[in-house]
């Protein structure tokens, strides 16, 4: 099992900035990717926003590129997102996860863009 726990989500006018954390406990290697997810409300499904590789390379969804950066700290066992330049289109659950031999998910974070 890999535990993993979020936080600094919250409420943001359009063009502000969040930085979401996760923590994550247990089994974990710095080769396994890490990163975030999110879930819009009304959807059933959700999407991956961006990740980060056990060798330093990272991956964007093409609506965040430029304005999202994903970053890890092997030591801490930490991830983390950058959100600048919030759109009312952000606002979503952001989820982190872990994935090893299965996908291990955070608790879930609200993000609410709104002005």
């Amino acid at each position: 099992q890999v535990p993993l726990v979020e936080s600094g989500g919250g409420l943001v006018q359009p063009g502000g900035s969040l930085r979401l954390s996760c923590a994550a406990s247990g089994r974990v290697s710095p080769a396994d990717p890490m990163g975030w997810y999110r879930q819009p409300p009304g959807e059933e499904e959700r999407f991956l926003v961006a990740r980060v590789f056990g060798d330093g390379r990272t991956d964007y969804v093409d609506s965040v590129k430029g304005r999202f950066t994903v970053s890890r700290d092997n030591r801490k066992n930490m991830v983390y997102l950058q959100m600048n330049s919030l759109r009312l289109e952000d606002t979503a659950v952001y989820y982190c996860y872990y994935l090893s031999d299965q996908h291990y998910w955070g608790q879930g974070t609200q993000v609410t863009v709104s002005s």
